[in-house]
């Protein structure tokens, strides 16, 4: 008998560049519980593929007692928290959250990297301008949040946040199982398969983007040291543009009444987001 919408169990609804890939990796070392690799965005950017094609992510889900997927975008979608509650009525969510002026910069710099933005990083992040709201609207994390509160209740959100994961892992996580209803677990050490070194060397976006014909015909090189040698020799380190005081002062002024709401829903002082930024990730 296949797997039904009445047996999802839990959902990681975001936030993005928050670590909930770490939170994954750590729920897929137990062989009780079951996750799909991918972000399936399936409740906020794929929902007209339907139920098939959604229970159709979980079919190696196997003998696990416990079926959950991580989807960042489901936390700031428009029709997210509506759609997974029609859907989902009996699942329990997870949040964990970033400063949100640190998580903006990161993403922008994901997207740099990318060669998505450009070098204007006043363009991209400030709030009054407004042109690249995909990057700091996310932060508003009380809006969000309330609207899975109301629909849900406060206790099916497990509100968690971005310090307790280098602060202290395994109380993060022994929240998480608790929330699910898991047994005591040790951590996993299996490294994060997606943390990047920020340090390593990157070929540009331009330069990827003319040399694309090309990657079908290297594809079977890759990893041999002639191939290497060749991609070394047009790498290079990325440098991020900075973000300066001024602009960070703005974020923070813009996200302040969220983070005294967020403060409210989660019963934590966030105090220490009023700190100096972390390097970008």
């Amino acid at each position: 008998m296949g797997l039904k919408l009445s047996d999802i169990d839990f959902l990681i609804i975001g936030a993005g560049k928050s670590a909930t890939t770490w939170l994954q990796t750590q729920l897929q070392s137990d062989p009780e519980v079951y996750m799909p690799d991918p972000e399936l965005h399936y409740f906020s950017r794929h929902y007209e593929r339907g139920e098939e094609w959604y229970l159709s992510q979980f079919c190696d889900s196997g003998a696990a007692k416990t079926v959950g997927e991580k989807s960042n975008s489901y936390l700031d979608h428009h029709e997210g928290a509506a759609r997974i509650h029609r859907d989902l009525p009996q699942v329990k969510l997870i949040a964990q959250l970033r400063n949100p002026v640190e998580r903006a910069y990161s993403h922008y710099c994901m997207m740099y990297n990318r060669g998505e933005v450009g070098p204007d990083i006043e363009t991209h992040l400030d709030p009054r301008k407004g042109e690249m709201r995909r990057l700091w609207g996310i932060g508003n994390y009380a809006s969000h949040l309330q609207k899975y509160i109301d629909l849900f209740g406060r206790e099916k959100l497990l509100v968690l946040f971005f310090e307790g994961v280098a602060g202290n892992p395994e109380e993060q996580m022994s929240r998480v199982r608790q929330h699910l209803g898991l047994p005591p677990r040790e951590l996993s050490t299996e490294p994060d398969r997606k943390v990047k070194d920020k340090r390593s060397r990157h070929v540009p976006h331009t330069m990827r983007e003319r040399l694309a014909w090309m990657k079908p015909i290297v594809r079977p090189f890759r990893g041999a040291a002639a191939f290497e040698a060749v991609r070394a020799s047009i790498a290079r380190e990325i440098r991020y543009p900075a973000l300066s005081e001024d602009l960070r002062e703005r974020l923070h002024d813009y996200f302040a009444p969220s983070i005294e709401e967020l403060e409210e829903i989660s019963g934590q002082s966030l105090s220490h987001w009023h700190g100096s930024l972390t390097p970008a990730e």
